[in-house]
């Protein structure tokens, strides 16, 4: 089937109410989910800025570096958007008069609530798509990027006449670098070992790769060391040494975090990785990523249940919107509430999953449950 053939089809399947509204929900979620995350992402990279300003990396490198924290952000805000956007477009439906108008046309609360229940299906989808597979694997890129960035590729970053910081306790400068990659001039402060600071100057020098470190050749210099223990200066005159560009800390390789784990090693963590206090963090973690979706459908019912349920006002009603906004803020703080108290009582596990569907089960069977008993009636009455 071609993308042509499945777009007339589900135009002659759906019925134009139903296209009309859904159109609506869908455009308002990528613009609120789209614009949220943006700006979210303008406020994290903040922290970012002095990692490339010390390491004098280009824009390009840090838009890359950030960007791969944008789906993490999304995963977030997506239950919240969907939320938002089902209550103000049926909402503006409810004040434009259109929702009385498909009243008065015979049209069920279930036929109403069709389109939006679509969109927090689709939600709920992309939801699961970005905790289990995208997130994990965005967040694992930006770690090793993040890491390489620190560890190797600030060192091919020194700029002539700069002191660069390349790593919390390396400084190098160099007067100049000609055009075959040759340094001259080169001076650096090494505080890898904090009892034994060294100044090591040299005449020039090259950087080279070695076991995928970066590391410096150096030529006719000296190394100077001060012995806190006697207060004497070392100094070891050479022709040419090696040294590399990496803090002890930093060559290291780096420890996972618990966002970019697979969901199996979450549920089961392996008790030789992770430590018996930080099993009950990790569970709670990967059944985050499970419910998480979930609460996209609760959200999107609870603003549906606040417009579709009640009597419809002239002059507008503020305290179902209200009150639908306050029930959402509710349930996002015992949701938080809630894994704080799981990750050390693993006990209480089991309540995480019926805290995300529980409220939309239950505006569901109040906001459909009249009509369903009605059809259930009438087909044994027949």
């Amino acid at each position: 089937m071609t993308p042509a053939s499945l777009l007339l089809w589900l135009r002659n399947s759906i019925p134009t109410l139903d296209r009309y509204i859904f159109h609506q929900l869908f455009v308002a979620l990528l613009a609120t989910t789209g614009g949220l995350a943006a700006l979210i992402w303008l406020m994290q990279s903040l922290h970012f800025v002095s990692l490339v300003v010390d390491r004098g990396l280009s824009l390009g490198v840090f838009i890359k570096l950030t960007s791969l924290l944008v789906p993490s952000f999304v995963a977030v805000i997506l239950p919240i958007t969907t939320f938002v956007v089902s209550l103000f477009v049926y909402q503006r439906l409810a004040g434009d008069r259109e929702l009385t108008v498909m009243r008065a046309a015979g049209l069920s609360p279930f036929a109403t609530a069709k389109p939006g229940v679509s969109c927090a299906i689709m939600a709920t989808i992309c939801g699961f798509l970005l905790n289990l597979w995208i997130v994990p694997h965005s967040y694992h890129a930006f770690r090793a990027y993040e890491f390489q960035i620190r560890n190797k590729m600030a060192a091919f970053m020194l700029q002539e006449g700069v002191f660069t910081k390349v790593s919390d306790v390396m400084t190098v400068y160099i007067r100049s670098r000609s055009h075959d990659g040759t340094l001259h001039g080169i001076m650096v402060e090494d505080d890898r070992q904090p009892d034994r600071h060294a100044t090591i100057l040299a005449n020039h020098g090259t950087l080279v790769v070695v076991d995928d470190v970066p590391r410096v050749i150096l030529y006719d210099g000296s190394r100077q060391v001060i012995n806190k223990q006697t207060g004497r200066l070392d100094m070891l005159v050479f022709k040419e040494d090696t040294m590399d560009l990496t803090s002890q800390k930093q060559a290291e390789s780096r420890s996972t975090d618990a966002a970019e784990m697979s969901l199996s090693m979450l549920l089961h963590p392996d008790p030789e990785l992770v430590s018996e206090r930080d099993t009950g963090k990790f569970k709670v973690e990967g059944w985050r990523r499970l419910t998480s979706p979930l609460t996209c459908f609760s959200f999107a019912m609870v603003g549906l249940f606040a417009v579709l349920r009640g009597i419809f006002s002239r002059h507008g009603n503020i305290k179902r919107p209200l009150g639908a906004i306050l029930a959402v803020v509710g349930l996002l703080a015992c949701n938080l509430v809630l894994q704080n108290l799981a990750s050390r009582n693993t006990s209480l596990i089991p309540l995480i999953p019926v805290l995300a569907l529980l409220p939309g089960l239950i505006c569901s069977a109040i906001l459909f449950g009249p009509e369903r008993a009605k059809s259930t009636k009438a087909e044994m009455t027949s």
